[in-house]
């Protein structure tokens, strides 16, 4: 098999993140859920908007910001995700291409528009994200650059983008197409509320030997197998994947894959900002450390370096040089 030109491929929802800080008075008075991830209509998403204070708007979107982060590593990356033909797919566009990602999906003429996530950032870094998928959730099965998974070391799937039946269509023909040709798949389930929308068919996909990489926090392994107790949590999925990834936050986070089983701390950080995107940033330095060849203990010490970075400032992209933090380390 020849050496593939990516070394990930990711497919996920295009969608600029619109990030406020919040006082946790407003989270109650909007009727949020504090640190949940929820899907809104337009009219939500508008209401919404009107109600932040001064925000910054940041391409953003999990797959997405799991690729910036290892574009900034140095790997090859390419991303299938669609916008509408409007300023926000603009500047989704310019940011993922800026990054030296490879980015050629076609643009979706007309409504809905781009899609974005309305991110309100309490004082203690927590966020409240309400995503309106707009354009994303239209991403159709010819949009995909097949020969793009087949020359790609790994395809990375974000479990946002399940929700709406037509991009899961297009995802399944990308697992098909990725497994057909001797590559991996990874997933992150993303959320909880997509597992209990959806958890019958990431458990299809897992019994079916179709994932090789599963990414999950605590929250989302409890909801994933119906076990409370961590360490039934784990015994109960790890068997049925080659490689388990539980982050637990604060907790550090946790690897199996067969007989091994690794853990580390969470990275040191003077202050927690943000922690918008650290599961992303933390599947970007394990998936950089497991295509590159590394030890589970290596990978996961990557992952929690990149999502200690990410977590000390506002958005969910890197900031600072994530290659030379790596570097001091490895």
């Amino acid at each position: 098999m020849t050496e593939p030109r990516y070394d990930v491929i990711a497919i996920g929802n295009a969608i600029v993140d619109v990030m406020s800080p919040a006082e946790d008075s407003l989270i109650d008075e909007l009727d949020m859920v504090r640190g949940a991830m929820t899907l809104v209509d337009a009219d939500r998403a508008t209401s919404l908007y009107e109600a932040m204070g001064p925000a910054r708007e940041i391409s953003g979107g999990s797959a997405a910001n799991t690729l910036a982060g290892l574009s900034a590593l140095g790997a090859q990356c390419a991303f299938i995700g669609q916008v509408a033909n409007d300023q926000l797919g603009e500047v989704f566009a310019h940011d993922i291409r800026a990054g030296a990602i490879d980015y050629d999906t076609p643009v979706r003429i007309g409504d809905p528009p781009t899609g974005r996530c309305l991110i309100f950032v309490t004082a203690d870094g927590q966020r409240t994200m309400n995503t309106f998928l707009g354009a994303s959730q239209f991403l159709p099965a010819s949009a995909l650059d097949l020969d793009a998974v087949r020359d790609s070391k790994i395809l990375y799937l974000e479990g946002y983008l399940w929700d709406p039946a037509e991009p899961r269509a297009a995802m399944r023909q990308a697992i098909e197409t990725a497994k057909g040709a001797g590559r991996k798949v990874a997933f992150t389930l993303s959320d909880a509320f997509v597992i209990d929308r959806h958890g019958d068919d990431f458990q299809a996909l897992i019994d079916a030997q179709l994932i090789d990489i599963l990414f999950a926090n605590h929250v989302e392994l409890a909801a994933l197998t119906g076990e409370t107790d961590f360490e039934a949590g784990l015994a109960a999925l790890a068997p049925k994947v080659p490689v388990l990834v539980v982050t637990c936050g604060e907790r550090g986070a946790v690897a199996l894959a067969g007989e091994e089983r690794v853990s580390v701390s969470a990275e040191p950080v003077e202050r927690v900002v943000d922690t918008t995107g650290a599961g992303d940033l933390f599947a970007s330095g394990f998936l950089f450390g497991h295509v590159r060849g590394k030890d589970l203990q290596t990978c996961l010490t990557m992952g929690a370096i990149a999502a200690a970075e990410v977590i000390s400032h506002y958005g969910a992209r890197p900031e600072a040089d994530l290659k030379a933090l790596i570097g001091k380390r490895f």
